[in-house]
């Protein structure tokens, strides 16, 4: 992650690019108050979260 994704200003949200949470592939695992959610990117550049 570079230091543009981590900045954020007062009132906005972090910003991340979906390419660098998934490494390079399709899919990223992202886990929230104990449950684990699958980020994936689809051919069409779409993003799909699922639990």
């Amino acid at each position: 992650m570079n230091e543009t994704d981590q900045q954020t200003d007062a009132g906005q949200a972090p910003s991340h690019q979906a390419e660098q949470l998934t490494g390079g592939g399709n899919t990223a695992q992202i886990e929230h108050l104990g449950q684990t959610y699958t980020l994936r990117i689809t051919r069409a550049g779409k993003l799909i979260l699922t639990k």
